[in-house]
């Protein structure tokens, strides 16, 4: 192994190793796909891989049961005017029927026209 893998974009960690596509910090645990810019790893992608943006409309592609609660977001739900932010659960917006909620970008669609 002769080329040398770049430092970690989010500490500067020397001390990066690769894992098939990946290459990852055993220092902070970041994850980055090589010779991808730190702008492409803020990119949100739907379950599909289509990204995303403020104010799209998605639609939920599995039946989602909310923790705490007896209600269900059905599947073909549709979400207008998301709203991106960071976490785990990368998606907030207002579902029909439900309210303010937060969703994971892997649940959901996003429709076009």
């Amino acid at each position: 192994m002769t080329e040398t893998l770049p430092p970690c974009p989010e500490c500067s960690s020397t001390y990066t190793y690769q894992m098939d596509a990946l290459l990852i910090c055993p220092e902070c645990a970041y994850e980055w796909v090589a010779g991808s810019s730190s702008d492409d790893a803020a990119e949100v992608l739907d379950s599909v891989g289509n990204a995303l943006s403020d104010g799209d409309t998605v639609t939920v592609v599995k039946d989602l049961k909310l923790k705490g609660t007896s209600s269900v977001i059905k599947v073909g739900t549709k979400v207008r005017g998301i709203r991106l932010v960071d976490g785990d659960h990368d998606i907030d917006c207002k579902v029909p029927g439900i309210g303010p909620i937060s969703l994971k970008s892997q649940f959901v669609k996003k429709v076009f026209g």
